[in-house]
């Protein structure tokens, strides 16, 4: 390949990379792995770049590469799971949440909101890649089924499939606000007080009676309030052993914690009107540094309410 043939490619790759990333992401359902398939993506589009015949778009051509290392991701993940005895529904230990870039125009929050990227996970693989193709991606049902070896009536049953199961596994999404409406930066404000505050009552009163917690790569999860708060409250220990940052995660708002100093992980908080519906925890310190690489906050020490000061970081932004 010549300098002006690299050039061209390095190019369209470039403009494709964070649509690349968050369609990896969507499939796979894990960030550290999604950025390894979209640089095996540009490798392998470099070293088939001189037989690229241009029968299809640059963009189909990458998202078709891009959607194969997904592929063999996900069969090795099948290998490894089998091992460790997890079964068809288990996620895993791979999830991960989505750093959202307030600059992006690519990636729709919708597109990576969490209860819809852990409801593709529960779809087979191909059916997946179908469902994201045509749906997110729109690509016709020809582009599809040349990306991945399938014909268009085969394209078509498994979009059908796909839509079927979807609709089981994935929670309606009408009601869920987006991280940036006050009420949920209201929400999240009280939520990383009350667990700064070590306060069981005030964690209390942001829950709905039917709200969950579910701790990723963990077999149990919490729900019903009661249920959340015989879980979290003696987690929460004393008074300012946590620390909370603000953060937001596949278009939801976000905390980045740390306990006692010590990098803990990421809550991602699925919200309504009323109240939270969903915490999902990351406890992965890795995980963690990706939204907030910096230390932990310094201890409060003011005479003013750790509720009052979080209210007042998050809604005037």
């Amino acid at each position: 390949m010549g300098a002006p043939e690299a050039g061209a490619l390095t190019e369209a790759f470039e403009t494709e990379r964070r649509g690349l990333f968050a369609h990896a992401y969507r499939m796979l359902g894990a960030y550290h792995e999604a950025e390894d398939v979209v640089q095996d993506t540009y490798v392998r589009a470099l070293r088939g770049w001189g037989t690229f015949e241009r029968r299809s778009s640059v963009r189909t051509w990458l998202y078709r590469i891009a959607t194969n290392v997904c592929l063999n991701v996900i069969e090795g993940r099948g290998r490894r799971a089998l091992s460790s005895g997890l079964g068809p529904d288990d996620l895993g230990p791979w999830l991960e949440p989505f750093p959202m870039d307030p600059a992006d125009l690519v990636t729709a929050r919708e597109s990576v909101r969490l209860a819809f990227v852990v409801g593709l996970q529960h779809l087979a693989p191909r059916q997946r890649a179908v469902l994201l193709l045509r749906e997110v991606l729109a690509f016709s049902a020809a582009e599809t089924g040349e990306a991945l070896g399938m014909s268009v009536p085969a394209v078509k049953s498994a979009l059908q499939r796909a839509r079927a199961r979807l609709a089981e596994a994935a929670p309606a999404r009408d009601e869920v606000l987006d991280a940036s409406s006050p009420r949920a930066r209201e929400l999240l404000a009280r939520y990383m007080a009350a667990w700064e505050a070590s306060d069981a009552d005030a964690f209390r009163e942001v829950l709905r009676a039917d709200a969950s917690i579910v701790p990723v790569g963990s077999p149990v999860s919490y729900a019903g309030r009661e249920a959340c708060l015989a879980f979290a409250t003696p987690a929460m220990r004393d008074a300012g052993d946590w620390r909370m940052v603000a953060t937001e995660a596949n278009g939801q708002p976000a905390a980045v914690a740390w306990f006692r100093g010590v990098r803990f992980g990421v809550a991602v908080l699925t919200v309504a009107e009323d109240g939270i519906v969903a915490i999902t925890l990351f406890e992965n310190p890795q995980v963690a540094e990706s939204f907030a690489p910096e230390p932990a906050p310094p201890p409060w020490r003011s005479s003013t309410s750790l509720a009052t000061i979080r209210y007042r970081q998050i809604t005037e932004r």
